[in-house]
């Protein structure tokens, strides 16, 4: 039986939509690209995009009617990834159930191991070089690339990015917590099956360790004790924030009290609002206790310290909230529910949200000004 995907029946060969037809042609695509350029990088995307485009939806649906041009179609992705696609079907399919995976050794995943390691094997032979120098790197990145994307679509659940360009490029991938809510569907219909109350990110996976406390933050905290150590930087840092507040200043009410999240180990939006706000109460509020005791002992008695975490959604009672850039939460729940009068949001560079004014381009930064 046809079955109808977007208004398109598959028939003949296809056993589910025409569009498949579209991952068959890249599939084809994909090989000749890398026969014509193969360079690291190339192997490097091709493993990573394939596997999260194509391998991944002929793992729920096999594009073919005939289970022999399933097994040829698998044959022939486990030599272009250098995965035996059996092998990656098993333990994906055992995530989606929730199951630890165990080997199982069949036919089929014995016939493309030998196939992958038949390929591996002629490369070595044949062109050592090209296998050490540019095969075997690019292959390990992308399975990185695989490990890191797998790992930001899960780390707070499946969570789902509805941004129209990288689902144009992946093929509705990033509706990952409707697909774990419905694995079986075409990836046609993800857009119309949207989870209400999913986690959703406003980045791919591959990048959202911006949206995390990760790799983000301990380069952020780096980048600071880097600045700790240099008076220059120290300097440059300081000038570059007080241009940025001091151009936003007119536009806020009357400021009385200000809440500092994340003071910082170099406490620059302290030292600016001091100089700025001089009759304003003044609070900083870090998780981290060694950050507030550099912060106190760059600014003494002049402000107050609060050890304690500040959650997204938490309401503040005082006139002025100030988000640093490393800010450990829901950065977007700021900009929708402000827990202040006036929010000061240090953003990257690219994230222009209500009136705002670019911090330093070297810094990739910029303040955003959000009021209620």
């Amino acid at each position: 039986m046809a079955s109808a995907v977007l208004g398109i029946k598959s028939r003949g060969i296809l056993r589910f939509s025409w569009w498949d037809a579209l991952f068959v042609a890249l599939a084809v695509l994909h090989g000749v690209v890398l026969v014509e350029w193969p360079a690291a990088v190339v192997i490097a995307i091709g493993v990573w995009w394939n596997s999260n485009t194509i391998s991944h939806n002929f793992i729920h649906r096999p594009f073919f009617r005939a289970q022999f041009l399933n097994l040829l179609f698998s044959a022939y992705l486990s030599v272009l990834l250098g995965i035996p696609q059996a092998l990656w079907r098993e333990r994906h399919l055992a995530h989606h159930s929730g199951v630890a995976w165990r080997l199982r050794v069949s036919p089929r995943l014995v016939i493309e191991m030998l196939l992958v390691l038949g390929f591996w094997t002629f490369l070595a032979l044949r062109h050592p070089s090209f296998f050490l120098t540019a095969y075997l790197p690019g292959y390990l990145v992308g399975m990185a690339l695989c490990a890191l994307q797998g790992y930001y679509e899960h780390a707070r659940g499946a969570t789902s990015d509805y941004g129209w360009i990288y689902n144009v490029l992946f093929f509705n991938d990033g509706y990952h917590a409707e697909h774990h809510a419905n694995p079986g569907i075409h990836w046609t219909q993800l857009p119309e099956r949207i989870a209400s109350g999913a986690n959703t990110s406003r980045w791919p996976a591959l990048v959202r360790w911006l949206d995390a406390r990760g790799p983000a933050v301990l380069i952020l905290d780096t980048l600071e004790e880097l600045v700790l150590r240099s008076r220059w930087l120290k300097r440059f840092v300081l000038r570059s924030h007080r241009r940025a507040f001091s151009t936003l200043m007119p536009q806020l009410p009357p400021i009385r009290s200000v809440a500092i999240v994340g003071g910082g180990l170099f406490p620059r939006t302290a030292l600016i609002l001091l100089e700025l706000l001089p009759r304003a109460r003044i609070v900083i509020v870090d998780a981290d206790a060694r950050n507030l005791e550099t912060a106190r002992s760059i600014l003494g008695g002049s402000v107050e310290f609060v050890n304690q975490r500040y959650a997204s959604g938490d309401p503040c009672d005082c006139d002025l909230v100030v988000i640093p850039l490393s800010f450990d939460g829901d950065r977007s729940a700021i900009y929708r529910r402000p827990p202040s009068p006036v929010v000061l949001v240090h953003d990257w560079i690219w994230r222009r949200r209500g009136t705002g004014k670019m911090v330093s381009a070297a810094l990739l930064k910029r303040l955003n000004l959000v009021m209620r």
